[in-house]
């Protein structure tokens, strides 16, 4: 009887294991709050770890705080020093701490040992005009001990969406040495927020905007333009690396400035099904610049709306992820982790998501003594999916290994993905279990832009290593420049049949290395998903044949004419009922609606449920989404960009959802309004 009730106990307990869901991102790496001092608000603009542990800790008010013991329960926050104006970064060289002001680099020092700055020197200081959106970010140290600082634009007056230099260095990078000399480095930034050091170079990540279609890390050469053209004004002075004037610029390309009969600006928009102009292409339409584009894509909405700082994981921290980086985002309260390599002696890779559901927006990030990641975080003025203005959080590893994607790396024939744990071989040999797509974004001067020319790529083959931890895939038409998403939702582990945390990377093909392609006698070409055409699925298969949506439906076939069939946005569908929250939470987080609006609380923009209060149909919101009117909303200061990237069938579903949220209606008795922030 006992060893029967012993064996009974072992297969619940087997079958409980295996009902389990698959762990998630909070269960390896926890968020902690640090408590300030009551009446403290840390919008925080920089934050740095001193010599001793301690946490240097500077706000967009203009405070700086020494934060001693800050791993512990009861960590002690002493003043350094107050006044200073809008504080967008921090470092320490040397015994002194470093700020970007407004307008000014500035050397802080406590030279009589009482715990607060005394002696306040300027190191250099640049020009302003005055305009709210100069802010100033930095300093980052360099490996020869100078600093980097870089520029905001500013926006026009009657063209207020359009990027302005309006005085020397805004939009650049500058390189600042200790005695106050300064050396213009790199411009076409726009927002450039978020500033790294990686491999003894620069790095840094922008903002999606005007003439930036989605953010991105992007390698930053002295003398190399990155993409906006509102810094090339001052390449005519002296001391510009950079020779291309912004003349020379928009007589090749329209900058699309438009007026009505009036004489009014026309503010540009999105046209759609045009032949897009790419940011690669500036390469051939001006030889002899360096022009740069992303090391690494961020898509827009999936792994950040406002990209921020960059810092790399030590060695020995995070586990398998050490000397890898991470990139916070201040929209969307979260980070992402990134791995590059060198491809014929240029930078690439992939980003995939680490961690969300901070209580603000990401802004600066710093490493403890005891390995783990203080997070600074604000959202004043700029919004952000945490509701909270302001905070002060640690992340923490638990030491458990998470199943998750490690590094993906380019191969002459597709690509090799290497895993944190073993994999199920049977899963990982079928390509049923893969997905790729390429994808890349507009160069032009709207705010931002859909995704263009995006295709699925058939898959080939694959061949699992003979330690289960590496999977290399064959892959077709992949397309130099693009961004290659990889989804690997079919991929279980080794432990427990789990699925992967995060089963979807980003990778960015600058160069298709060369080197030995894989024998097709050496790799699996099984594919449970094969079935008769005739039976095709509703959904695009991961069958690596390419899908084609006509009129609300995908087949599947390959082209007899060798044309490539294209992925169309998602065409109108009709619903019985409104979806649950559930069921649209997903794209909510998907197209950054989160960052914006939640359900029943005023954020950037409206409540949903005051959306709903207005009736409109939901081809009205749909229209609104594409085509947004700020007149409908005087009361609310953040005009909602046009978002014609939202596929009209996900758009549709959103709508609903909405107009479900409506006092008088009944038919959004399923959904969840009260759900918490994604």
């Amino acid at each position: 009887m006992k060893k029967l009730l012993t064996t009974l106990l072992a297969v619940a307990s087997l079958t409980t294991a295996l009902a389990q869901e698959s762990p998630k991102e909070e269960d390896f790496f926890k968020i902690q709050k640090l408590t300030a001092p009551e009446g403290t608000l840390l919008e925080v603009g920089g934050l740095v770890t001193l010599p001793g542990g301690s946490l240097g800790v500077a706000t967009r008010r203009g405070d700086i705080w020494i934060v001693e013991n800050p791993t512990s329960r009861t960590p002690f926050f002493r003043k350094f020093a107050s006044g200073l104006h809008e504080i967008l970064g921090l470092a320490y060289k040397d015994g002194a701490l470093y700020c970007a002001q407004r307008g000014e680099l500035t050397k802080m020092q406590d030279t009589n040992n009482d715990g607060k700055a005394d002696v306040f020197e300027t190191v250099y200081a640049w020009p302003l005009s005055g305009h709210y959106h100069e802010y100033s970010f930095g300093p980052k140290i360099a490996p020869d001990g100078t600093f980097f600082v870089t520029g905001n634009v500013a926006f026009g007056d009657e063209e207020w969406w359009r990027g302005e230099s309006r005085v020397p260095w805004r939009g650049w990078t500058m390189n600042i040495t200790p005695e106050g000399k300064m050396q213009p480095w790199a411009t076409g930034m726009r927002s450039p927020c978020g500033l790294g050091i990686f491999d003894n170079e620069l790095f840094y990540a922008d903002n999606q905007g005007d003439w930036m279609g989605s953010g991105g890390i992007v390698h930053v050469k002295k003398g190399s333009f990155v993409g906006h053209p509102a810094g090339l004004r001052w390449t005519s002075m002296s001391n510009s690396p950079v020779k291309l004037s912004q003349e020379a610029f928009f007589a090749k390309i329209d900058e699309r400035r438009r007026r009505d009969d009036n004489g009014r600006a026309i503010k540009p928009e999105n046209i759609a099904n045009e032949k897009p102009t790419l940011l690669y292409t500036m390469k051939e339409q001006f030889p002899g610049t360096d022009v740069q584009v992303p090391a690494v894509w961020l898509p827009h909405g999936v792994l950040g709306i406002s990209n921020s700082e960059i810092v790399e994981i030590p060695q020995g921290v995070f586990g398998p992820f050490s000397g890898q980086l991470l990139v916070g985002d201040q929209g969307m309260s979260k980070i992402s982790r990134v791995f590059m390599e060198k491809v014929n002696g240029e930078y690439q890779g992939g980003a995939i998501e680490l961690r969300n559901g901070f209580r603000s927006g990401v802004l600066r990030m710093a490493w403890g003594k005891d390995g783990s990641l203080f997070v600074g975080e604000t959202n004043r003025g700029w919004g952000s999916a945490g509701d909270a203005n302001e905070g002060l959080q640690r992340l923490v590893w638990n030491g458990a290994v998470p199943f998750e994607i490690r590094t993906v790396k380019a191969m002459p024939d597709g690509f090799e993905v290497e895993f944190t744990k073993p994999v199920d071989r049977k899963s990982a040999e079928d390509l049923a279990s893969y997905r790729v797509e390429s994808f890349l974004y507009k160069y032009h001067s709207v705010y931002g832009s859909p995704t263009v020319n995006k295709e699925a790529l058939p898959l080939k083959g694959v061949k699992v290593s003979a330690d289960n931890m590496k999977a290399r895939i064959i892959v077709g038409d992949m397309r130099r420049y693009y961004i290659h998403q990889l989804t690997l939702d079919g991929v279980r582990g080794a432990e427990g049949s789990y699925s992967l945390v995060h089963p979807i990377a980003y990778y960015t093909l600058n160069n298709i290395p060369d080197g030995q392609k894989l024998a097709m006698n050496e790799v699996s070409t099984r594919n449970s998903a094969t079935a008769p055409t005739s039976a095709a699925p509703a959904t695009a298969p991961a069958t690596g044949k390419k899908a084609t949506a006509t009129k609300g439906k995908v087949t599947t076939g390959e082209s007899t004419r060798g044309a490539k069939p294209k992925i169309q946005e998602g065409q109108a569908v009709s619903m019985a009922k409104a979806p649950t929250y559930d069921e649209v939470k997903g794209l909510l987080t998907r197209h950054t609606c989160l960052a914006c609006h939640q359900a029943n609380k005023r954020q950037v923009g409206p409540a949903y449920a005051d959306v709903a209060k207005r009736r409109y149909t939901n081809d009205q919101i749909v229209e609104l989404i594409y085509h947004p009117k700020p007149t409908n909303w005087p009361d609310y200061a953040t005009e909602m960009p046009p978002m014609p990237q939202v596929p009209k069938a996900d758009a549709l579903k959103i709508a609903a959802w909405i107009n479900s949220l409506a006092p008088a209606s009944g038919s959004g008795s399923s959904s969840n309004p009260d759900a918490p922030k994604q």
